[in-house]
């Protein structure tokens, strides 16, 4: 295990294990990794902890982890060997009873037989897991008993869920997923549930490009599901991620889908897929007769268009495919002829631009293609449903941008941006045309779009929305912004006083602790955030680091999972980012109460017969304070709220400074909503103007 591993257990900073290593001569030595990045073994760690008093007991899930992370074959491995073991428990249990008695030498040698006969039935005789041998499964002995003791607590299926998660959440850069809110909503496109399912049956599915196995997961009920991924690692654990979550068939493959068809004879009733994007070598060269290109051989630039004719490929007629795309593939000119014969043979149905921050690339607002395979004989359709679900998103969930240079991703709200695709796409599907909604859909006659350029960009085609304010609404953000800069000059701070020693000349010096100190007193409990996940049918609102950085409501929500109890926050609460290196701090009020707290944030609780929140919160942001706490030993600022220093004061003292705290608070909110309508006066104006609802 790591440092950062360590650190989780014990419910620290990375930076006091490495105050740990140096001050204690016992602390186990590393037994693998690097200099700068060491890794230690769980059993010698866990020890050192329960010695020092620093930990109770290791929690099962955290172990099982644990020894995934430091498998000597490397994660993935491990996992793929936990899956299968899971995928038995929960399909034999009977069997895996008798296995788990033998000692470990027999259990290795025996277990293969077993594991091959339960992944033949569920996967297939030619699938993407390979039966792991007895010689492979030796080191994973331990493992795999504590996979199948976690299954016994939470359930097979969370119990993968949540090792997977965990390994995802560590290599977020090796992988590319496809968020919860687009998956479902693409699933909807291409497989109705509700009443437009016109009674039919349980569809057989495909994903071409399958990752995570996301998109197939987000499809309700299917007969058969078949993914193929370039990489066959993630292919196999995409296989028993499936096998777990479904009754369905489940075929995964690994390889490249353009390159080496897994699929060849297929005719699914649906095909999802979030391809790789702006691929040169996606085989251009070696393709150029493949009898996929119905419409037109793609150009080396256009892969896109080379995923989307092999998703139309696969389809039966009259069969869905839906295409998370780069909104360039809707107008390059390397790609007009395709995009002009797709419309013309009625195969492209809509285009549907999302919010940024949909899916990665997190940056770009991506567009959903909804395609149709045409019926032999049938009347291509006469128009094209265009929606910009941007807009939406924009009057629902705020705008997509800013956040510190960050995306939004964490703003999205994603059943204002489902309910407004699908009321376009409904009657449209049932119809095939659908009323006019300035700036949010129109159906397009296909012969308007056959131009030189045949650019599909939503945005190009819609007539403008309708003025966001009439003179009178701006009139009324004006008499706003006129009483928030009132109420914001009443809250300016009074001229500042010198030190509050006559005539010391200097800053004062007072006898100071720490957090860390106060926390071992009982003065105030930390905790750290992100952990937890939501009771069925119980959505809970989560606080993130955005949301403190940005002064607002708790903007994210907790994630179904294994059953864990999530750090609930309560009024008078301190709550501390600890990366990036800011001064942020946030008192939790009647508003956020109740709020879980999310990943990189902590949380002190005081006593509030000891210390009063609002001097706690003040001093902690003070610059000098987070500078000496902060540690750049990784190319993000990391903060050790334990090492946070404020003054010994009595509690009457204490709230005088509390009280200046907290009007300081008011005033910085105040800026912060002036501000806010400052530019929402300057907006309206501009558009009044340039629309004539606002004479000059």
């Amino acid at each position: 295990m790591t440092a950062a591993g360590i650190a989780r257990l014990a419910g620290v900073g990375r930076a006091a294990v490495s105050n740990w290593r140096r001050r204690h001569p016992d602390f186990p030595k590393p037994v693998g990794g690097t200099e700068t990045s060491p890794s230690f073994a769980l059993a010698e760690v866990e020890q050192w902890l329960r010695d020092q008093g620093k930990l109770a007991e290791v929690p099962l899930r955290e172990r099982v982890w644990q020894q995934i992370a430091g498998h000597p074959a490397g994660a993935v491995a491990a996992l793929v060997h936990a899956g299968c073991v899971l995928l038995l428990v929960r399909d034999r249990s009977a069997v895996w009873s008798t296995l788990a008695a033998l000692p470990d030498g027999r259990f290795a040698d025996a277990l293969p037989l077993a594991l091959e006969e339960t992944l033949t039935a569920r996967l297939g005789p030619v699938r993407a897991v390979r039966t792991p041998a007895p010689v492979e499964l030796a080191p994973s002995v331990p493992l795999l008993r504590g996979a199948a003791e976690l299954a016994a607590e939470t359930g097979a299926r969370q119990a993968f869920e949540f090792l997977l998660g965990r390994h995802l959440d560590a290599n977020p850069r090796q992988y590319t997923l496809t968020p919860p809110g687009p998956a479902a909503l693409m699933a909807e496109l291409a497989v109705p549930t509700g009443p437009q399912a016109h009674g039919a049956g349980r569809p057989t599915v495909l994903d071409p490009a399958s990752g995570t196995g996301g998109l197939l997961r987000a499809v309700e009920h299917p007969a058969a599901l078949h993914g193929q991924d370039a990489d066959r690692d993630l292919a196999a654990l995409t296989a028993l991620r499936l096998a777990l979550s479904t009754d369905a068939d489940i075929r995964v493959r690994g390889g490249d889908s353009l390159r080496a068809d897994a699929f060849p004879a297929l005719t699914a009733d649906a095909v999802l897929c979030h391809p790789p994007f702006n691929e040169r070598n996606w085989g251009h060269d070696e393709l150029a007769y493949d009898p996929r290109w119905e419409y037109g051989f793609p150009a080396r630039t256009e892969s896109e268009l080379a995923w989307v004719q092999h998703a139309l490929a696969r389809l039966r007629p009259g069969g869905t495919a839906v295409l998370l795309m780069p909104p360039a593939a809707a107008s390059r000119r390397s790609g007009r002829r395709i995009r002009a014969d797709l419309l013309r043979r009625g195969a492209l149905r809509a285009v549907v631009a999302l919010p940024a921050g949909a899916a990665p690339p997190y940056g770009v607002p991506l567009h959903l293609w909804v395609l149709r395979k045409p019926v032999p004989g049938g009347r291509p359709p006469a128009e094209l449903l265009l929606v910009d679900a941007a807009s939406e998103h924009a009057t629902a969930g705020g705008g997509a941008g800013g956040r510190d240079g960050r995306d939004g991703r964490d703003r999205l709200d994603w059943q204002a941006v489902h309910t407004a695709v699908l009321d376009a796409w409904t009657p449209f599907d049932r119809d095939g045309t659908v009323t006019c909604t300035p700036g949010a859909a129109r159906s397009v006659p296909v012969i308007e779009l056959l131009d030189d350029d045949v650019d599909l960009a939503p945005a190009r085609h819609l007539p403008p929305p309708a003025a966001a304010e009439d003179a009178d609404q701006l009139a009324g953000v004006r008499e706003r912004l006129t009483e928030t800069l009132r109420r914001t000059r009443e809250l300016t701070p009074p001229p500042v006083d010198g030190p509050a020693p006559a005539g010391s000349g200097g800053p004062v010096r007072w006898p100071t602790t720490t957090v860390g100190e106060l926390a071992r007193a009982g003065a105030l409990t930390l905790r750290p955030g992100g952990a937890g996940t939501a009771r069925a049918g119980t959505p809970v609102a989560v606080l993130t680091d955005h949301d403190v950085l940005a002064a607002q409501l708790p903007s994210g929500t907790l994630p179904d999972g294994p059953p864990e109890e999530p750090v609930l926050l309560a009024a008078g609460d301190v709550v501390v980012p600890v990366l990036g290196g800011g001064s942020a701090v946030r008192v939790v009020d009647a508003a956020t109460a109740g709020a879980a707290l999310g990943r990189n944030l902590q949380l002190l609780r005081p006593d509030p017969a000891t210390l009063d929140p609002w001097f706690l919160a003040g001093f902690l942001r003070a610059t000098a304070n987070t500078r000496q706490a902060s540690s750049y030993a990784s190319t993000a600022t990391r903060l050790d709220v334990r090492r946070l220093q404020l003054p010994r004061l009595p509690l009457r003292e204490q709230r005088t400074y509390g009280a200046r705290f907290r009007a300081l608070a008011d005033f910085e909110e105040s800026l912060r909503l002036t501000a806010r309508l400052g530019e929402q006066l300057v907006q309206g104006l501009h558009d009044g103007l340039a629309n004539g609802t606002v004479r000059p």
